[in-house]
């Protein structure tokens, strides 16, 4: 049976018992309106996470989430990027790395706002920095994708040369369903974050500003995620992987104000069962 949402908004809605998960040092806080995920002096000897997902209990195929749809986040950060550590952001993604349940491993597929600190690199877009605050997607379980698969012995070490990097990794990237911008907005301000997923392509916004537009679309179901950690990560095409944990010293945290999960196919529902009283009552009349 098909599993779908149609929409959700904070804090409107009340977050279910089973979206909430906190380890380590990271906590979730309510301040009024708003929620806080935080991480208060956390070491690299344990992971660390402030999270809610609704992809807790839950098969892949019955995650809740797909395309048509618009997901607008107002939200600020306690630090600028470069100075924020671990990972932190929202969106939409598969969980491949079974970080919400006992599944099988599987290859990314997500779509979402995406924070990592140096010494992240994950080096998917080749016009984009390995690291920082993005506006991403990734489908690295595409058909297209999975046909380059059994090249990858061969096409990693080729990588390391730069000439055949720049010439390899484009057709590659674009069968891995890989965009991403960097946001040059100061994390540290409050701005409204929109992104539209829709069947072929993704548009993201800030402030109603586009900042990255006909981004490849992910196949879905996918599941919910707002998180902040203390973990990095390092993914190259040159063959390059890594992961640890970071020490966070003091507070930080992302503060959330405002979600709005909405299907854009019910909306144009409602849009069409509206009556045009304002072009029904148009004259052709010239002032």
């Amino acid at each position: 049976m098909r599993s779908e949402k149609r929409e959700f908004a904070f804090p409107e809605d009340p977050l279910p018992p089973e979206w909430v998960y906190t380890v380590g040092a990271g906590s979730l806080e309510r301040v009024g309106p708003i929620l806080r995920f935080l991480l208060a002096d956390a070491t690299a000897a344990r992971y660390s996470d402030a999270q809610i997902d609704d992809c807790r209990g839950r098969p892949r195929r019955r995650f809740p989430w797909r395309p048509p749809l618009r997901m607008t986040v107002r939200a600020r950060f306690s630090h600028p990027s470069g100075v924020l550590r671990g990972t932190a952001g929202f969106g939409f993604w598969n969980d491949p790395f079974l970080m919400t349940g006992g599944r099988l491993p599987a290859l990314p597929r997500a779509v979402w706002f995406f924070y990592g600190s140096p010494p992240s690199d994950m080096k998917l877009d080749m016009e984009v920095p390995g690291w920082g605050w993005k506006a991403a997607t990734i489908d690295a379980a595409s058909p297209q994708a999975l046909l380059w698969a059994p090249l990858s012995p061969v096409l990693v070490p080729l990588m390391n040369l730069r000439a055949l990097y720049r010439r390899l990794w484009p057709p590659v990237q674009r069968a891995l369903r890989v965009r991403e911008a960097v946001i040059n907005a100061d994390m540290t301000e409050w701005h409204t974050y929109t992104l539209e997923w829709q069947e072929r392509e993704v548009r993201f916004e800030v402030d109603g500003e586009p900042v990255l537009e006909g981004a490849p679309s992910p196949r879905g179901p996918l599941g919910l995620v707002m998180w902040m950690d203390n973990q990095y990560m390092v993914a190259t095409p040159w063959g390059h992987l890594g992961w640890g944990l970071l020490d966070v010293p003091g507070r930080q945290w992302m503060e959330v104000e405002e979600v709005m999960i909405r299907s854009l196919s019910s909306l144009l529902k409602s849009y069409r069962g509206q009556k045009p009283k304002v072009l029904k009552n148009r004259t052709s009349r010239v002032p």
